[in-house]
């Protein structure tokens, strides 16, 4: 027992017989000097069960509530007398726009379970419990006939064990989340950029190349780029994506935990390398990769143990922040994704997405020719900030709010009020702005652009972008209401502290 040992204990030793010495020693010091619960509750269970063999497991390694939940077995929670400890809880709806009144379950800290599986019936405890230094501890004890005397281990149980357990680590529509020192699964996450696709498929498709040509078998990528430009939704199509190849999806939301942030990420390689291959997400990397723990992080990425196997994704709103160990090293994270600020033809696309899902609205009017017109007064805007535009232009058209009527926002509705259309050209422009070109407006003498180059330039306010409706669209029904939405939400992205934009478009 090393240092543990007390003077109580040696002389336990020496006076009990050889066979039960050591054993009875060291009961005596877990229920003296200190407190062993898993030892206490498997005493515990061979006292009233001396006929049977108890085989101990941790749910998040062998999960048997989960096995009999998705239909491999049947758990039944005897109920009869006082052999169980559960908490009555309510969980309300997801959401309060979902009916009903939601479900009642409990949360069982100490139960007595029937455990059918294979044909066979192990009688079964899950206890769980408070331990101030490990925090929760659950376990699973399996109880099962002793048949082969003397054996250290149950052959039925370990049959049950390994079916379960096998189960238990794959993914079921679920990716791995690290968060709060350990990792756990998480359905919640789980729910299609070409290139992007084909280079994380290639990579798990070509092992074969990767070993034909003596190159070690891990990939590293960067997405970076303006917040609301597609990062989170790529990650999320590619997870999806990886699926039916068998590749796990292991998410990092934090380094933090009470062993610290080298203890986190020593598990989350270790766990990796165990689960490859697989997929690495770290979010908002710059964040991650703190200066104390930076050069840890680096050996686990590119250190001498091997990452065979493991596609790492790092994303990023900030590449600049990022160190040039992590962002400049080939052998890292060797190909970065910049996404920028969607395109003409990308808004014109995102357009059309949203007119399929308003098919059965025709009433609205988003014709092809709208999407044109959209996506060109819609330049500079991130896919964010035109998914709040189509929101808010929807909720107003609901509403029955049109586009003469006073908004709530004082500062929006005062905006809008600046804004008219110029005659003959039917244009959007703000009093006191003139219609012509942007290249016209900044046009000026080379001293004048010298003068500019040298000095820092104010932000300028952002502008409406011009754009030329036509005559049989003026009273279209969309394009009425969005003018005015998206005169407000210019006017909220000119009163965003550069700091804090999040995003900011530049509309000039």
């Amino acid at each position: 027992m090393g240092h543990y040992a007390s003077g109580d204990m040696l002389e336990s030793t020496q006076t009990s017989s050889p066979k039960l010495a050591v054993l009875t020693a060291f009961q005596e010091h877990c229920s003296g000097k200190r407190i062993n619960t898993e030892l206490a509750v498997v005493e515990g269970i061979r006292a009233i069960h001396p006929g049977k063999h108890v085989t101990t497991v941790a749910p998040r390694s062998v999960d048997l509530f989960g096995y009999a939940k998705a239909g491999h077995a049947e758990a039944k929670l005897i109920t009869t007398g006082d052999s169980y400890q559960s908490l009555r809880a309510y969980r309300a709806p997801g959401s309060r726009m979902e009916s009903g009144d939601g479900q009642l379950s409990d949360d069982v800290d100490f139960g007595h379970y029937e455990y059918k599986w294979n044909g066979e019936i192990f009688p079964m405890y899950h206890v769980a419990w408070a331990d101030e230094t490990m925090g929760l501890q659950s376990f699973h004890y399996i109880l099962s006939d002793r048949k082969d005397g003397g054996a250290v281990h149950s052959v039925a149980a370990d049959r049950l064990v390994i079916k379960c357990g096998k189960w238990s680590s794959e993914l079921h529509e679920e990716i791995y989340v690290f968060d709060n020192g350990h990792w756990q699964k998480n359905e919640d996450l789980w729910k299609a950029k070409e290139t992007l696709i084909n280079d994380v498929h290639g990579f798990f498709d070509n092992r074969a190349v990767y070993e034909e040509v003596s190159v070690p078998w891990k990939r590293g990528i960067i997405m970076h780029g303006t917040l609301g430009c597609g990062k989170t939704i790529s990650i999320k199509a590619l997870m999806h994506s990886l699926q039916d190849k068998g590749v796990a999806s292991l998410y990092v939301k934090s380094f933090d935990a009470c062993q610290g942030l080298q203890y986190s990420i020593r598990s989350i390689f270790a766990h990796a390398r165990v689960m490859a291959p697989c997929l690495l997400l770290f979010e908002d990397l710059d964040s991650l990769v703190v200066d104390e723990v930076r050069s840890y992080f680096l050996n686990e990425v590119d250190g001498i143990e091997s990452n065979d196997g493991i596609c790492m994704i790092g994303s990023t709103n900030h590449l600049e922040r990022l160190d040039p160990g992590i962002s400049k090293r080939p052998s890292r994270f060797d190909r970065k994704y910049h996404y920028k600020l969607p395109g003409h033809q990308e808004r014109i696309l995102y357009c059309e997405y949203w007119r399929k899902k308003l098919s059965k609205r025709s009433d609205l009017g988003i014709t092809d020719e709208v999407c044109e017109i959209v996506a060109n007064v819609t330049d500079g805007f991130s896919f964010a900030y035109m998914k709040e535009l189509f929101v808010q232009a929807l909720l107003a058209i609901v509403g029955g709010r049109d586009e003469d009527e006073d908004m709530t926002d004082a500062s929006a509705s005062a905006a809008a009020d600046s804004v008219k259309a110029v005659e003959g050209s039917a244009k959007l422009a703000k009093d006191g702005e003139t219609t012509e070109s942007t290249a016209d407006a900044t046009s000026g003498d080379s001293a004048t652009e010298k003068t500019e180059k040298d000095s820092k330039p104010a932000r300028q306010p952002c502008k409406v972008p011009e754009v030329e409706i036509p005559e049989h669209l003026q009273s279209n029904a969309f394009l009425r209401v969005l003018r005015k939405q998206i005169v407000a939400l210019v006017k909220d992205m000119d009163n965003t502290d550069d700091e804090t934009a999040t995003p900011k478009p530049k509309i000039a």
